[in-house]
């Protein structure tokens, strides 16, 4: 059996499904030789001697390794540390299951993944004190712009609220100060959590964790981490300290010494820039008002000349942007501030898309970096809250269409991560018994794969490669979701071996 962290010199007897595919004559299989990270050649099985350790895939289908282009990854590594509230379908059943929960070892109790929007109570902080007492007690919605605090978390945050919540601005702020574990901490639990993307055959994730990231992933691969690549994200309030480093996108902040030193695992990824609320709070920013509340268009966090100017000093500094952007007025002015600044990136979320605008993504050269899984979990939140907005909500097929580009991802910790959940949910649009939702917005399963990769097999890419355990192409939605991944390749090493 193949060792975790072996370096492949040879890959027998795959089929190949996924980009690449295209250059083969048939469904044969194939031996894929690796050498110095990358792919050097691929033949008829047995038709060339075997190199190195060989890997058989007995018969497999082989794809390129798969990419999260959407990852809060402190926030997902302690999530199994947190107590899990998506199940909850009220504030008094939320509260309820916060209760008697032992405290963390800073003296915090800490529940995850509420989703308040259809619920018919309303969050209060006298329901929550009742509830959890002197205990400081944090509840986190699963989109990340809101946080339930009872009292005694808020005076040991020094902040007040009415109600118990912080919205967009302050619900950042606490989230970064619950993710603020020690260092020791965080990267035992990145470790453990990289461990389990490569078993669903990741091998790449862009990390827009709100922390200066620039010195904990070399750490973490210094100390053996090796399950994927990580394109790291710096946040406005430290863009003057990523210039004054010099930190450029794409360039690789590397590790003399590292498990698989030379190969590029770590890059400066992204200058993220939020610039609306979500769908869940209600603050996504719309031209239509939220149904019941007429004055509500949602909030622009980052008004278009502030914008501009970001956009213009990450440009000059060698930095591309990440923009979120979730509902149609933020994606107008995101579209409109790369069109005046020339700046190159991705808008995130893409949630709610003026007809105009679809075309506009392909012109400029903006990647739509999206999360299909969230038109399945969000359809609900959709149908009540975006009924009357003229705008597409969650387009794949239409921004495809028009030429976008898409990129795809998780947003975990606010849904599971793992690749083959997007992809499920891209070609089936759904992920229960009901009707797909909007079918017409699906994506045929070659260009959901093409969303969720960054390389092809064949001769020269990278050796990022995953051993299936049934045929991506004939797959039903429900299949993909739980596609069987026997193993997983990381620039020529196992990372995962099933």
């Amino acid at each position: 059996m193949t060792e975790r962290g072996a370096a492949i010199g040879t890959i027998t007897a795959a089929r190949i499904a996924g980009p690449g595919r295209e250059f083969l004559v048939d469904d044969e299989p194939v031996d894929i030789f690796i050498g110095d990270g990358r792919i050097v050649d691929i033949a008829p099985t047995g038709s060339l001697p075997s190199r190195g350790e060989v890997l058989d895939a007995e018969g497999a289908w082989a794809i390129p390794g798969l990419w999260d282009n959407h990852v809060h990854t402190v926030q997902w590594a302690l999530t199994s540390e947190r107590v899990p509230l998506g199940h909850v379908d009220s504030a008094a059943a939320a509260a309820a299951a916060m209760s008697g929960i032992d405290a963390l070892s800073d003296g915090r109790r800490v529940g995850t993944g509420f989703r308040d929007a259809l619920w018919a109570d309303r969050p209060s902080i006298e329901l929550l004190d009742a509830a959890t007492g002197a205990v400081p007690t944090y509840l986190i919605n699963a989109d990340v712009h809101s946080v339930w605090l009872n009292t005694a978390a808020l005076t040991r945050e020094g902040f007040r609220s009415d109600d118990g919540m912080l919205r967009e601005t302050d619900a950042f702020e606490i989230s970064r100060r619950l993710n603020a574990v020690d260092a020791a901490h965080g990267d035992r639990a990145m470790s453990r959590a990289g461990e389990q993307a490569a078993a669903r055959g990741v091998t790449g994730l862009v990390d827009f964790d709100m922390a200066w990231s620039a010195e904990a992933w070399p750490r973490r691969v210094q100390a053996g981490f090796a399950s994927h690549r990580v394109e790291f994200a710096v946040y406005p309030f430290d863009l003057d300290r990523a210039i004054t480093a010099g930190l450029r996108t794409g360039e690789l902040r590397e590790e003399s010494g590292a498990p698989v030193a030379g190969h590029g695992l770590i890059h400066v990824g992204p200058l993220k820039i939020i610039t609306d609320g979500s769908l869940g709070t209600r603050t996504a920013a719309c031209s239509h008002p939220y149904p019941g509340d007429p004055d509500n268009f949602g909030m622009l966090t980052v008004p278009s000349n502030e914008l501009v100017e970001l956009l213009t000093r990450a440009t000059g500094a060698g930095l591309g942007v990440a923009v979120h952007a979730i509902g149609d007025r933020a994606i107008t002015s995101a579209l409109d501030a790369f069109t005046t600044t020339g700046a190159v990136g991705s808008i995130e979320h893409v949630q709610l898309v003026r007809h105009t605008d679809l075309a506009r993504f392909a012109r400029l050269g903006v990647v739509a970096s999206v999360q299909p899984q969230h038109a399945v979990d969000d359809r609900d939140l959709v149908d009540r809250h975006w009924r009357e907005q003229t705008a597409i909500g969650y387009p794949l097929a239409s921004l495809q269409a028009a030429g976008a580009q898409l990129r795809f991802g998780s947003d975990a910790p606010v849904a599971e991560l793992d690749p083959w959940h997007a992809i499920s949910a891209a070609v089936s649009r759904t992920d229960d018994d009901r009707a797909p939702w909007h079918p017409e917005e699906r994506l045929p399963l070659d260009q959901a794969l093409e969303a969720s990769v960054r390389s092809a097999l064949r001769p020269g890419e990278p050796a990022d490669i995953v051993l299936c355990g049934r045929d991506p192409r004939t797959a039903t939605g429900e299949a993909l979701r739980s596609m069987p991944v026997l193993a997983t390749v990381l620039a020529g090493h196992a990372t995962f071996a099933g």
